[in-house]
Formats: C-alpha cells, structure tokens, sequence
C-alpha cells in the first residue's frame, strides 16, 4: 500500500523582511483609499519556499513520501537539487528557462502581520504538470499554484479516486464562487487560516457549517489560538502546541499541513492528523525561514504527547 503524497503548488524563494515596528501605527483606516507607505526593514533573508516545497519538506521530515508537481523557471536549480537531496520525489517539476521561479516578498512586523507580495513566474505554467504522472498516490493536496493548475490537478485528483485536501491560501482571490464551490465539493477536506474561511464564505454564499457539509472535515488554523476541526456536524477546538520560543510565523501553515499529510497517508483519524499538524507548526515558527527547522521523530513525539496527552505513534 503506498504512503506517497502527491503536492501540487508552489515552489519559490521567499524574501524575508522585518520591519521594526506595527504595520497599525502606519496605516490610517480613514485614508487606505490613497494608500502610500514605506516600511524600513534592515534584515533581508532569501529563503527557500513556496507552498508544495514548504509542504513536501515538513512531510520528507517525518518520514513521509511527497512528490511535488509543479514548475521553476531559470533560477530554480538549487531549488530542486536541495529537494532532491532531502529524498522530495520531483520528478514532476517542470523547469522553464524562459521564466524566473515565483518569487515572494515578505514584510513581517512586530506583531508578526505580514504584508506579501508574490510574482509568480514559471508557476503560472504549473498545469502542464499532470496528476496522473505521479501516481500512485494515497493523499493528494492543491495548494496555492497556477489557477489552471489548481482546478486541472483538484479535477485529476478527483477523477482518480486520489483523496485530496483543498488549501486554496493566497489563491484563493483568484478564484469566484462557482469555481469555489466546485472545488470544495470535489475535494475530501478544505484547509484554511481563519481570514481564508472567511473570504471563502463570502465568495461562495456557504457559511463554515454549510462548507463542511460538502467534504469529509473543514480545518481552519487560527495561530495562537490554535484550530478547528469541523467534521460530522461538529467543532472539535484543538488547543495549539506548546512553543518555547517564537521566532517567524513564515511556513507555518505549510508546516501544519505537512503534518496533517503524513498522518491522513498513514490512515490516520482527522484529530491526531490535526494534533500532528499543530505541533509542526510549533516547531516551525521556533526557527527563522520556512525550511530551515531541524527536529528527531523523539521530539515530536515528545512535544505531541506534552500537548495533547498521548504519543502520535
């Protein structure tokens, strides 16, 4: 039976800024029509990224077996040799030389508010990757990618019988309610921040309790406050992981995911899948960019069971 995990998204470098103090004390709420400003941030890092990377790293981490599809341009040698070297399958990478890999530029200030802009480059071309290529699979995921690729790989998955999570994250702005909603009720489960489900709920006319009735569970990250799993007609609270000490928010929703991943290919439950999830999270933000934590299996299970009271494996 295989344990493979097939990630459609992303891949891309993250240049990481720090602004020294609060986007708030900046922005006037009576004058964002003529918006104008300028943050000073005087630490830059570049950064391994993008979604499907982000994610396959996290679930390479624990053991699991992801492959990636999706696209680099030019500049993306490094991306996919590091990948490559850490057992990620990519295989299913397209590398376009006459494009840049997506780029992304993130501000992040004190309260950890981020401000992101993303050019996305040979991501745009991500469709010319096919689902079907990758398989077998036992889970699936679209991520933020190219919008053609997302609705192909969410359509390939589905006809494949390949369980898939929807995570529509930044992309989902370019989506309207009809895609949306078609979307969710090809999916098995829709992954969210807060704000997302919010957005979603507005794009599609659905409240959260009707978005949960088209998939198996709706599991919405909330950071410090945790998150919530919807599943059978019912909210399960799951209270975040212990962190000791926080350092960048950057990833730590891919991380979550990964987590999320590794446990639904092992056939897990949703909770201890969502637990998993949380305590990446956790061990994520305790490091600087989205790929440079480094943990043992014995402290994530020492940090699962410190949370919530009984190991992961």
């Amino acid at each position: 039976m295989t344990r493979r995990v097939a990630i459609s998204g992303s891949l891309a470098y993250d240049n990481i800024m720090v602004f020294d103090g609060h986007f708030k004390d900046h922005i006037l709420p009576d004058r964002v029509h003529i918006l104008n400003v300028s943050f000073l941030t005087p630490q830059l890092k570049r950064e391994f990224g993008g979604c499907a990377a982000n994610i396959a790293y996290n679930l390479r981490a624990l053991g699991g077996e992801p492959v990636v599809l999706g696209a680099v341009g030019r500049d993306g040698g490094d991306c996919l040799e590091r990948l490559r070297g850490l057992g990620v399958d990519v295989s299913q990478v397209l590398q376009l030389d006459e494009h840049y890999t997506a780029q992304a530029f993130i501000t992040t200030d004190l309260a950890d508010n981020q401000i992101t802009a993303f050019h996305p480059g040979a991501m745009a071309l991500a469709h010319m990757v096919s689902v079907n290529d990758a398989l077998p699979a036992a889970f699936g995921i679209v991520a933020p990618n190219g919008k053609a690729a997302m609705i192909r790989h969410a359509e390939e998955f589905r006809k494949a019988a390949i369980p898939f999570l929807f995570d529509p994250g930044q992309g989902l702005p370019m989506f309207d309610g009809a895609e949306l909603r078609a979307l969710i009720e090809g999916a098995t489960a829709v992954t969210v921040n807060d704000y997302e489900c919010q957005l979603m709920c507005e794009r599609t006319g659905w409240d959260q309790r009707t978005i949960a009735e088209h998939v198996e569970a709706l599991i919405i990250t909330r950071g410090g406050d945790g998150s919530t799993l919807c599943l059978e007609g019912r909210q399960v609270k799951i209270a975040p992981a212990g962190i000791t000490s926080p350092v960048d928010p950057t990833g730590c929703g891919d991380a979550y995911r990964g987590g999320l991943l590794f446990g639904l290919a092992q056939g897990w439950d949703w909770l201890r899948c969502a637990q998993l999830g949380s305590v990446m999270g956790a061990i994520k933000i305790e490091c600087q960019g989205a790929q440079n934590h480094r943990f043992e299996l014995s402290e994530v299970s020492r940090r699962f069971t410190d949370s919530y009271g009984s190991a992961p494996w």
